[in-house]
């Protein structure tokens, strides 16, 4: 059972999270195995395979990252161990930026440290921005090939990722 039917809400990247929790408690309630002790083994097993689901789903659909990457795996766009191919512009500008926080390291300049948190962070919203025009468009259904608006939110979701890396490097670096 996909996860958008589990919880009676249509599929969108944009969800109402209230609604969702409630969702949540009143599935909790429903599949709770302690409520189901004396049914049959079978009915038993079934409950906690619904509870588990339940779950699963909701902590997939409140990460906007697990859940951008649910929907693209629903749509067969997206494969676990993917090696998706970043533009060239991108990667050249990822490896300017992880070539300053090696000499920052070395260094240990606090300005290049305060440069490179200050690059990265524009380049987080700029891909934020482009992410929400792309999952805006896909949930109000304004394209008529919406499998285009899913490669380039895939796109995104890429970069977003890799870029999360350099933060990670950047903070770990910070840190010491």
């Amino acid at each position: 059972m996909n996860y958008f039917e589990l919880y009676e809400i249509p599929e969108s990247f944009s969800i109402d999270r209230a609604a969702l929790k409630t969702k949540f408690y009143e599935l909790s309630k429903r599949y709770h195995p302690d409520f189901y002790v004396n049914e049959s083994p079978e009915k038993q097993q079934e409950i906690l395979a619904l509870s588990t689901l339940n779950n699963k789903a909701y902590q997939v659909l409140t990460d906007p990252a697990k859940r951008t990457a649910y929907i693209l795996s629903n749509h067969n766009l997206l494969e676990e161990g993917e090696k998706y191919q970043l533009s060239q512009d991108f990667l050249m500008n990822m490896m300017e930026i992880n070539e300053a926080l090696m000499e920052a390291e070395f260094d240990t300049d606090a300005e290049k440290i305060q440069q490179l948190n200050s690059d990265i962070k524009q380049i987080e919203s700029a891909l934020g921005n482009e992410l929400k025009q792309y999952t805006e468009a896909f949930d109000a259904k304004a394209s008529a090939n919406p499998e285009d608006l899913l490669l380039k939110i895939k796109d995104v979701w890429f970069r977003q990722k890799y870029l999360l890396r350099i933060r990670d490097s950047l903070n770990r670096f910070a840190a010491r």
